[in-house]
Order: structure tokens, then sequence, then C-alpha cells
């Protein structure tokens, strides 16, 4: 009962702690797509994503040659010659899946290259989000472009994504 009455006196008083609380939001997006450095970045992943692109794209005509090359010397084949073309094509495509997977895959190659190459501007701007905070006296800063904040409605006079981009130092280049 006495932990009860101690909940019920923590909620009530709970919003009394946050009345002189500022609150506001960054649309982290937004400040990456102003930032000159992500548009390099931007452009180094696109050139690396169609290299690996084309290397696949090369696998999967080298598959679709073997199987024509098969089907045109199918007739003249033994059974076990057939065969034997058949696991090597297999083969080849396991190593195309395998390939697949290595770069493009969850941990593959393309995402860690983008995280190795995103983090130290995401550092960047974190911390001029906290400068700005600080300086600002916010207590309580939501991201608008992360999904799971659940903000259905944001007034402008609460972003701090422009006090953001000056303290990059990107106000009025773009």
């Amino acid at each position: 009962m006495e932990k009860c009455l101690k909940l019920l006196l923590l909620l009530c008083l709970f919003p009394f702690a946050l009345m002189g609380q500022k609150i506001g939001y960054v649309d982290t997006e937004y400040i990456l797509n102003k930032h000159p450095d992500y548009k390099k970045i931007q452009g180094e992943m696109e050139s690396l994503g169609d290299e690996w692109k084309k290397e696949a794209q090369k696998l999967e005509s080298e598959i679709k040659e073997m199987y024509n090359a098969l089907k045109a010397e199918e007739v003249l084949l033994t059974e076990e010659m057939y065969q034997e073309r058949m696991a090597l094509i297999k083969e080849k495509e396991k190593a195309a899946t395998a390939f697949k997977n290595r770069i493009f895959g969850v941990n593959g190659q393309y995402f860690q290259k983008q995280s190795e190459l995103l983090q130290p501007l995401q550092s960047k701007i974190y911390d001029a989000i906290d400068r700005v905070s600080k300086r600002n006296g916010i207590a309580i800063l939501f991201d608008k472009a992360s999904s799971p904040t659940a903000m259905i409605y944001t007034d402008p006079r609460h972003d701090y994504s422009e006090f953001v981009l000056e303290e990059l130092g990107l106000e009025e280049n773009n």
C-alpha cells in the first residue's frame, strides 16, 4: 500500500517537474542533406555500389552463359558429363549468392563502408546538436528523422535544425 501511495505521489508530481524543461527537435536527415561532406560520401558509396553491382551482374551473366552452353550441348553429353556441368553451374550460383551476401547483406561490406564513412560526420553533427542543446537550455531533443519517435505534430518554433547547421558553419552555404 505504501509503495502504491509513493508511486501515485510520484506520478502526480512528474508533470510539475517537466514544466520548466525545454523540449525541441532536429531533423538529422535534413541536416545531413545540407552538409557537403554527405554529398561526397553519397557519391563515393554510389560509385562503390555500382562497381560491386557490375561484379554481381558479371557473375549472373556467366551463370546464364553456362546454362545456355549446357542446353546447347545437352544432346551430345552423357548423363555423367551433364551432371558434372550442372554441378559446376550450381557451384558458381552458390559463389554468386555468397558474393552478394558478403557485399550487400545485412552486415555486408557495403553497409560497413557506409558506416565507416558516415561515422565521423555523424559525430560532428551530434557534437553540434549537443552544443546547441546546452546553449539553448534544452532538456529533451527529439530527432524528427528517426522513425520510432512517434512525432505526429511538430511546431516549427521548436525545430533546432537550423541552429545545428549554423553550429556546423553551414547556415548560408546551400
